[in-house]
């Protein structure tokens, strides 16, 4: 296949990254009113922005199309019934925020291990106090959820010295030398006894959804730092306000939350041991531009006729 499929895009005009599909044979809609004015003859969807109803109605009214590809690496809020049975293959932009996520995460495990929030405290009550703070070479970092992620979280956690788990439904069958031990899904409350941070990126499906609740908790040791960077509602956020409350953990650093915005009376806030990110941990200055470049990437291959990456298994949803 070497010529230029139509691309339906999904998107605001004013995103200044739509300039670099002046190349590409494509039309950009963002309501149902636009869509309906569209031609029906696209062969890939790219969702940029949008809802999971914009997208179900573009699906719907392109019967040719023949791959979808979305910005996000996050599933949950875009796949629908008619999209998961069909064999059109979908990706998503995985590999674009990991790094940042993977810093994030260890910037998390240095914050609790220094001990930042107390000298911020002492900072501010201009008070010199000498206290111990601990290293982490030799601690146990627990992944849950080892995708690519968990991966840009190993590769860091490891290079500090510290001893790596991992929480994956297979583990790969020749290993790997940033992880110690893999964990089935079903052995996580064992894994989590074993762990100094808990750092959780998993995907949102209905297997993770709450993963992270009451027992998870009392599984942990009471000095554990859970740090999530993966999807909100996969930490069940009451039952981690209530370990905070009854200090069965030392804190958490998060990023995704159960319910974003969090709502200003939401008692998360209050916590002086919670370390909250806006969802922001992987707004990098480039990331949209590396979310381009990787869309265009993709692009290439399929006109080529050529295997795309990053396709995911729908069933699953990651």
């Amino acid at each position: 296949m070497t010529d230029s499929p139509f691309v339906l895009v999904l998107a605001r005009q004013d995103s200044p990254q739509l300039a670099r599909l002046s190349n590409i044979p494509h039309l950009i809609v963002h309501s149902e009113a636009e869509l309906a004015q569209a031609p029906r003859n696209a062969a890939a969807i790219l969702l940029w922005s949008g809802s999971r109803d914009l997208l179900r109605a573009a699906f719907l009214a392109h019967p040719e199309v023949r791959w979808i590809h979305s910005r996000l690496a996050g599933l949950d809020t875009i796949l629908f019934p008619e999209l998961v049975s069909s064999p059109v293959p979908l990706t998503n932009g995985t590999g674009v925020f990991s790094q940042s996520l993977g810093e994030f995460a260890l910037a998390m495990i240095l914050y609790f291990a220094k001990d930042f929030p107390r000298m911020l405290r002492n900072k501010a009550a201009h008070r010199w106090e000498e206290f111990d703070v601990d290293e982490i070479a030799g601690q146990t970092a627990g992944i849950v959820g080892y995708g690519d992620i968990g991966r840009a979280v190993a590769r860091r956690a490891h290079a500090m010295g510290m001893k790596v788990l991992a929480l994956k439904r297979h583990a790969p069958a020749g290993g790997d030398p940033l992880i110690e031990q893999f964990y089935k899904p079903a052995d996580l409350h064992e894994m989590l006894g074993c762990c100094d941070y808990v750092i959780v990126s998993a995907p949102l499906t209905p297997e993770t959804r709450h993963m992270l609740s009451d027992a998870a908790f009392a599984a942990m040791k009471t000095g554990a730092v859970v740090i999530n960077v993966g999807r909100g509602p996969v930490i069940d956020q009451l039952a981690l306000i209530t370990a905070l409350n009854q200090k069965k953990i030392r804190g958490a650093g998060l990023d995704v939350f159960e319910h974003e915005p969090i709502p200003a009376d939401d008692p998360i806030w209050s916590f002086e041991n919670v370390f909250i990110s806006p969802h922001t941990a992987d707004h990098t200055h480039d990331w949209f531009d590396q979310a381009m470049h990787l869309f265009l990437r993709q692009y290439d291959r399929f006109r080529k006729g050529e295997q795309l990456e990053n396709i995911v298994d729908k069933h699953l949803g990651y």
